[in-house]
């Protein structure tokens, strides 16, 4: 791929006016050719702060994490090269956009994740549950697929005919996951770096947050490794 890409950031986001537009402004400082922020029904002006921070808003009221990224992924443009992913509450160091971006342009990978666990890591930037769900995550990851992911951070980039290709399903919490997973299946040129984790600069986590939510979130990344480990049977070593 040529070093210049074009790069398409996508955001989803729920009541996150607060920090979004920080958020959207650290990103395009980081040669990324649009930033699409996703718009999950926010009661608050989540949208028109991302709109005057220079992204462009489109909204996905049917609630999924799953169908917010898959709108955003409908939205980019269509000669985008790569596809960024970030989280919206100020959590992901955009810094590290270059490092997940430039193994793809050059051609030593396919697929960049950025791992919370590894680096610089504030205190309370993590709740135990999602420590916990990243370790058991990142075990079964190496376990069935001899995969050396240490995390299911949403901060990552893939090329974006290979993401096409990868056959994504999932609508809820257990997207990261599936990608991972179809990643691995796939045998994907994929890297991993540390890029740490910020604690959110304003608003609630969706899941870490509430105990429901968290739940909720775990149960569907639980059923989603089911479900994919019996879908994607890729016997290690071969």
């Amino acid at each position: 791929m040529n070093e210049v890409a074009i790069v398409s950031a996508i955001i989803p986001c729920l009541d996150e006016e607060a920090v979004i537009g920080q958020v959207v402004t650290a990103v395009l400082q980081h040669n990324v050719s649009e930033v699409i922020v996703v718009d999950g029904g926010s009661r608050d002006r989540t949208a028109e702060r991302a709109g005057a921070a220079g992204a462009r808003v489109i909204a996905e009221p049917r609630r999924g994490y799953g169908r917010a990224i898959q709108a955003g992924i409908a939205a980019a443009r269509a000669d985008a090269d790569v596809l960024l992913f970030l989280d919206g509450d100020g959590s992901d160091p955009a810094e590290f956009i270059p490092d997940l971006v430039s193994p793809i342009t050059t051609g030593q990978a396919v697929f960049v994740l950025g791992s919370r666990v590894r680096g610089a890591r504030q205190p309370g930037s993590l709740a135990p549950q999602q420590l916990l769900v990243g370790y058991v995550g990142g075990l079964l990851l190496r376990l069935v697929y001899g995969a050396s992911f240490t995390d299911l951070s949403p901060f990552r980039a893939i090329r974006r005919d290979a993401l096409g290709g990868l056959g994504m399903k999932e609508q809820t919490y257990g997207w990261n996951l599936e990608m991972l997973m179809r990643v691995a299946a796939a045998r994907l040129p994929a890297l991993e770096i540390a890029v740490g984790q910020r604690r959110r600069i304003g608003g609630v986590s969706k899941v870490s947050g509430n105990l429901f939510t968290g739940l909720k979130a775990a149960w569907s990344i639980a059923a989603t490794f089911v479900r994919l480990a019996l879908e994607l049977r890729t016997p290690r070593g071969q």
